[in-house]
């Protein structure tokens, strides 16, 4: 649905953006990540068709961007960081005003549908200065929804909210996702994004470091990883045992549980299993603790990059 071959923007000599490869499928969601200053809001900006590229394609729904621009862009809707949205107006004339603008049909029925999705017909009449920087990213939203957009591209959509207003407008993003949308998410907070995104490429000074489903990410970041094990009854036989494994690095003792930690050339669940089993240990329980997306952006940018090279 949106593909980018070779996307570069230079400003003055200054490289915001290079040489950029996305790849987001029909009906995901995919979290565009990385800090501040990054090249994310640019990209963005070359995605709609708003800046040009210094060189590279943008492509969109198996189209170049410039084939068809017009038709192609009535297909998407936008959220950008800051809504600039007509204060004065209450939500309802807000939305008609787009609902014009967009030429949707039956515009009525479609205004109260979306208010009432977004928790807001019942302030319908209360002008958008008098709403919480929650309450008016829920009007960004709906209008973005307003003519359906196959594709809805959100810059920095939770950025500033409170957990409710975090909570409710990921609820609304999933609930798109549902309906078949592809949406695309641009943010710096990376633990809330990690909740939702099927897919997440990482960007770091206009270059694009990773693209993969978290779990692929992380494992191909990770040198080890720490599995829990819950057992019935810890001997020491079992701690040796354990230990003497060769992608073994280390077994630690908390309480009622072992943390063994293993190298992460394979998936070695199934070896552990059976090393505990044939010295009579009884599991009650067994999990993996993952590296959270924020180790594994710290890990990406500043100390294993080479990791991903080879991966």
């Amino acid at each position: 649905m949106i593909r980018t071959k070779g996307l570069t923007k230079c400003f003055n000599g200054f490289t915001a953006v290079k040489d950029l490869n996305l790849n987001v499928r029909k009906g995901e969601i995919y979290g565009f990540l990385g800090p501040n200053g990054a090249g994310k809001t640019t990209t963005i900006l070359m995605l709609l068709g708003i800046l040009r590229p210094t060189k590279g394609e943008v492509y969109l729904f198996e189209k170049s961007l410039y084939e068809d621009y017009f038709n192609i862009k009535r297909r998407i809707g936008v959220v950008s960081e800051k809504q600039y949205l007509y204060e004065e107006m209450t939500a309802w004339e807000y939305l008609d005003f787009f609902s014009d603008f967009y030429q949707v049909k039956n515009s009525k029925k479609r205004i109260e549908e979306l208010l009432e999705w977004a928790g807001l017909y019942g302030v319908k009449d209360k002008k958008l200065k008098q709403f919480s920087r929650g309450m008016q990213q829920k009007v960004g939203i709906a209008r973005a929804l307003l003519h359906n957009p196959e594709i809805l591209i959100l810059d920095e959509p939770i950025s500033g909210l409170d957990p409710m207003g975090i909570k409710e407008v990921r609820d609304m993003i999933e609930e798109q996702k549902q309906l078949g949308k592809t949406i695309f998410i641009s943010s710096h907070l990376l633990s809330e994004v990690e909740k939702i995104c099927d897919r997440v490429g990482i960007v770091n000074k206009g270059v694009l470091l990773a693209e993969d489903k978290m779990e692929n990410l992380k494992m191909r970041l990770s040198r080890e990883m720490e599995i829990e094990i819950e057992l019935k009854k810890i001997t020491s036989e079992i701690i040796k045992a354990l230990s003497s494994l060769d992608f073994v690095n280390k077994v630690t003792q908390e309480k009622n549980l072992l943390v063994v930690r293993v190298k992460t050339d394979k998936d070695h669940r199934d070896e552990i299993v059976s090393t505990v089993s044939s010295h009579k240990g009884v599991i009650l329980g067994l999990k993996m603790r993952e590296m959270s997306l924020e180790e594994a952006f710290v890990t990406i940018t500043h100390r294993n990059v080479s990791l991903l090279a080879g991966g």
